[in-house]
């Protein structure tokens, strides 16, 4: 066996191997980085949602910019809906049955607004303001924090102009026809509600860890049976010389 690797051809070949073997080393240690970072996030994620609700704009006030820290967060916000302003993000499923998710800007006292994502509707709800539209008068609203939304790289685009209908939560897509200023996050409602539309939004999973466990084991394996097959190969080719 160890006169056939020292021919050139095995031992270009010899190496090819090492090196495919190692990069598949390397990929499966990537992904359980990955995996560490996927636990690291929902343990955060867990925490922040488990936790008691506080004020939207003292959440904002502490954060000073740092908007990533605020994803996730419990908050409450009290205010009045706007539902002539509303709007509705497509490609939404509940249950099984498409819909969309109901925006509504929620104007406080001091002038500014907040996007809440009041939940779903059936796709016969197409038009704004929706027939489940909320009650006039003030509401305290209990729900989480999300981050604007952007588009992918071949994600679609919203059109230009006032539109009804959009692809994603994009504050500053959604702004230009809001008539008060936006917070640069929304609201994602959740808690106790009365009526069976609009079906709040289920809260994020963070028992989820992902694939990354049994994408790494399965890289690891692909370098075994490299290493494992060349090794056989070589030592059939070994046999055969003799």
């Amino acid at each position: 066996m160890l006169r056939a690797l020292r021919q050139p051809k095995w031992i270009v070949a010899a190496v090819f191997v090492v090196a495919v073997a190692a990069v598949f080393v390397r990929l499966g240690f990537w992904q359980l980085d990955r995996l560490d970072q996927r636990q690291l996030m929902n343990a955060v994620g867990k925490e922040r949602i488990g936790a008691d609700p506080v004020s939207l704009a003292s959440l904002l006030a502490g954060a000073e910019g740092d908007l990533e820290s605020l994803q996730y967060h419990r908050v409450f916000v009290i205010g009045t809906y706007n539902p002539s302003e509303e709007m509705l993000i497509r490609s939404r499923v509940h249950l099984g049955q498409a819909g969309f998710h109901v925006i509504t800007p929620l104007v406080t006292d001091d002038g500014w607004a907040v996007l809440v994502n009041r939940g779903w509707v059936p796709l016969s709800m197409d038009t704004t303001p929706v027939e489940a539209r909320p009650e006039t008068g003030k509401h305290r609203v209990e729900g989480w924090v999300q981050l604007t939304q952007t588009r992918p790289a071949l994600g679609p685009e919203d059109l230009p102009g006032d539109q009804v209908v959009f692809n994603r939560v994009d504050i500053g897509r959604m702004s230009e026809q809001i008539t008060h200023n936006l917070t640069s996050v929304f609201v994602v409602a959740s808690g106790e509600t009365d009526t069976d539309l609009p079906a709040l939004v289920d809260p994020p999973d963070f028992e989820d860890d992902g694939p990354h466990l049994a994408y790494a084991i399965q890289w690891f394996g692909f370098a075994a049976v490299a290493l494992i097959g060349f090794y056989f190969l070589v030592r059939r080719k070994g046999r055969q010389s003799t």
